[in-house]
């Protein structure tokens, strides 16, 4: 067996407990967001309503990403992972005892915080205990376990729930179990520390397409991602059938992301960006003329599959033009970037489905699109393309609030001088 293959077989065994619990995470995070809407859509909330419950999210998430690392510093790994699963499983039975709004968004703005920090935990934790020289392999598997989560999670929504307690049940057990392999697992927590940041401004003056696309493009994103089922509803669709055009859609971004990736690593990454965003509007102009249910299917798979790999390009636009110690801090910045976005992104998503006779969605997606061209095209014309570029790494679907973390590292790691073993 290849020395590499070798390592890559140890490192699946010693992190078996991590993979397994961070596929019962995904799959409960996927259940429980598609889950809200509809069930929200069942008691009477109102697109505004629920809009606003789901953008609690990333709203709990900007602080969870930031406050956590420094909970991990402070008392370890295993005792955060314990108390955020414990907190977000409470969150999610919560939705059981009551049905009013209020609660109902307290519940998502705690999950916000604690999904994200169980990711950080994870990911650091991952990323630690990972030789350089296989670290590349195994976030291949992580990102498998980030496309397929929540692809599972979404899919469970269609599954027949007569009391209208089975599924919120089933995500409490999902997050409590992820749990036990962590705790039972002979795997020592690492040391960690606190990565340090780069400010938005900082980040800007390196790239301004980094910023303003991965902003914009994290609003379209999470505008489809929560406003699809509901939108499927409100043209007819079973909630099984509207669970189901999420789930294709979820599986479109995720297979065509390794492909695009290697495109953009061939070529000027703006170009990429340039004809992706262009597809998008051109997609979602066509589902706003043609609202068949079989089109619309269709049409929000491309959508997914050519709006989702873009925030990679862009990290990876970034990282280009960033020397090796500015990786890892301006991951964090990009992270940021992304849970600002989708906070629009859920707040204007569910709203614009009635607005234009029902295609103010399609019309939404469209406008960024266009403007994220615009912003690709100019960027284009006022600077060539980096002479070095790395690889584009690529990242799991919505569900994952922590994209870029451990991909950043891996960059870092592959961009850093080598020492020399001569004298």
């Amino acid at each position: 067996m290849p020395v590499n293959a070798e390592h890559m077989k140890h490192a699946l065994i010693d992190n078996w407990a991590l993979f397994l619990g961070m596929l019962m995470l995904m799959v409960a995070n996927g259940l429980l967001v598609t889950l809200l809407s509809i069930r929200g859509a069942e008691l009477g909330f109102t697109p505004l309503t629920i809009s606003l419950m789901q953008a609690c999210y990333p709203l709990g998430a900007l602080i969870g990403t930031v406050t956590v690392p420094h909970l991990i510093a402070k008392v370890g790994h295993i005792r955060v992972f314990s108390a955020l699963a414990s907190m977000v499983s409470i969150a999610s039975i919560a939705h059981l005892l009551t049905s009013d709004p209020w609660s109902w968004s307290t519940m998502r703005f705690l999950a916000g915080v604690c999904f994200p920090g169980l990711y950080v935990v994870t990911e650091s934790w991952l990323n630690a205990k990972t030789e350089n020289r296989i670290r590349a392999q195994v976030l291949s598997v992580y990102f498998i376990i980030q496309t397929l989560g929540p692809a599972l999670g979404t899919a469970l929504v269609g599954f027949p729930d007569p009391s209208g307690n089975l599924m919120f049940g089933i995500v409490s057990v999902l997050i409590s179990l992820a749990i036990v392999p962590l705790l039972l697992s002979n795997n020592r927590a690492p040391d960690f520390e606190v990565p340090d940041r780069m400010t938005v401004m900082r980040l800007y003056k390196v790239s301004p397409m980094a910023v303003l696309g991965i902003t914009l493009m994290s609003v379209g994103v999470s505008a489809w991602f929560i406003a699809l089922p509901l939108y499927a509803l409100s043209q007819g669709f079973s909630t099984a059938q509207a669970s189901g055009a999420l789930v294709v859609a979820m599986i479109a971004a995720g297979v065509v992301q390794y492909p695009i990736g290697w495109i953009s690593d061939q070529t000027d990454r703006r170009y990429v960006v340039i004809g992706l965003s262009v597809i998008s509007a051109l997609a979602a102009l066509w589902i706003a003329v043609d609202t068949s249910s079989s089109h619309t299917v269709v049409g929000f798979a491309v959508i997914a599959a050519v709006t989702l790999p873009v925030y990679s390009i862009l990290a990876a636009h970034a990282n280009d033009q960033l020397t090796s110690a500015q990786v890892v801090p301006a991951s964090g910045t990009m992270v940021f970037l992304l849970q600002l976005g989708q906070v629009f992104g859920m707040l204007l998503g569910p709203n614009m489905i009635a607005v234009a006779d029902g295609r103010g969605l399609q019309l939404l997606l469209v406008l960024i699109g266009i403007i994220v061209a615009m912003i690709a095209v100019a960027r284009r014309v006022r600077s060539d393309a980096p002479e070095e570029t790395g690889e584009v790494m690529a990242t799991g679907v919505i569900g994952m609030p922590m994209p870029g973390a451990l991909q950043a590292n891996v960059l870092s790691d592959e961009d850093a001088p080598q020492e020399s073993s001569e004298v």
